[in-house]
């Protein structure tokens, strides 16, 4: 049997080495992966983190730990790691050149998460529609309409407008617009809405409020402002606009339609009637 060369074996030696040391090192990796993985979930959860975000965060974190080690290992075998970053950085650039609006829906969907302007189950209004919120998700935003529709919504118009949260506080103001005829005594008008608010039970605190608004073209406008829980407050509005229309017609007050005086030129009239 041929003796083997020195060297080739001194070779061979130091590739198994590395081979058994890169093995060991992804091993390692894994296991550092996953707990780096379950102390970022543990700890998004202890700050009360949404768990879809959580679980963004921590997969993540895992990825990054797996991506290093990769790069680290390519570095034993002689592999010019800092030219394959740079590879890795321009690819990088290229997908999120190609994927910038998912990329934004991502992030918007993000910071909706984070800063939490809203939560399941409220309503809002928001990139021009209405609905109670289903699911925030990290690309789109689902709300459900009062008539039964789903909208799905890409988190980037969501975040990046103006989000109303129409049910974020417990209770709401309900506001009626009355108008009456000018004829109608204004103390006496006064008294008939403020019963019409007496005959609406349950309200909360503040104290409502019936005032003198403007005298317009055609009525005196006055503003019926109640308040009441959020989950009442179509119920109460149509309760307080039945009670000031009893009222009203009970008082014999009236709530005139919009008309307008016209005045014609006697001149005129005497020069159309004689041409007629």
């Amino acid at each position: 049997m041929p003796d083997l060369d020195p060297a080739l074996i001194t070779m061979a030696t130091d590739y198994v080495t590395r081979i058994v040391g890169v093995v060991v090192a992804l091993f390692i990796a894994l296991i550092v992966a996953g707990w780096i993985r379950r102390l970022v979930l543990k700890a998004t959860e202890k700050a009360k983190v949404d768990i879809t975000l959580g679980k963004f965060f921590a997969n993540a974190a895992r990825y990054a730990v797996l991506t290093l080690a990769v790069i680290a290992c390519l570095g034993v075998f002689g592999i010019e790691t800092t030219s394959f970053a740079a590879v890795i950085g321009a690819a990088g650039l290229a997908i999120g050149l190609a994927f910038q609006g998912s990329l934004s829906n991502l992030a918007s969907g993000v910071m909706l998460l984070m800063f939490r302007p809203f939560k399941v189950g409220d309503v809002v209004k928001t990139a021009g529609e209405i609905g109670k919120v289903d699911e925030i998700e990290l690309f789109t935003t689902r709300l459900i309409t009062p008539d039964n529709r789903m909208i799905i919504i890409p988190n980037s118009a969501v975040f990046g407008g103006t989000i109303e949260n129409i049910t974020f506080f417990d209770t709401r103001r309900v506001d009626v617009d009355v108008g009456t005829v000018y004829s109608a005594d204004l103390d006496a008008t006064r008294k008939v809405l403020e019963d019409a608010v007496a005959a609406v039970e349950h309200l909360p605190e503040p104290a409502p409020q019936v005032f003198l608004d403007v005298l317009g073209d055609s009525a005196i406008l006055w503003k019926v402002r109640v308040w009441t829980n959020t989950p009442d407050y179509w119920a109460v509005r149509e309760k307080l606009t039945r009670a000031i229309k009893t009222k009203l017609d009970a008082a014999g007050i009236g709530i005139p339609f919009p008309q307008m005086d016209v005045h014609l030129d006697p001149q005129l009239v005497d020069a159309m009637k004689r041409t007629a």
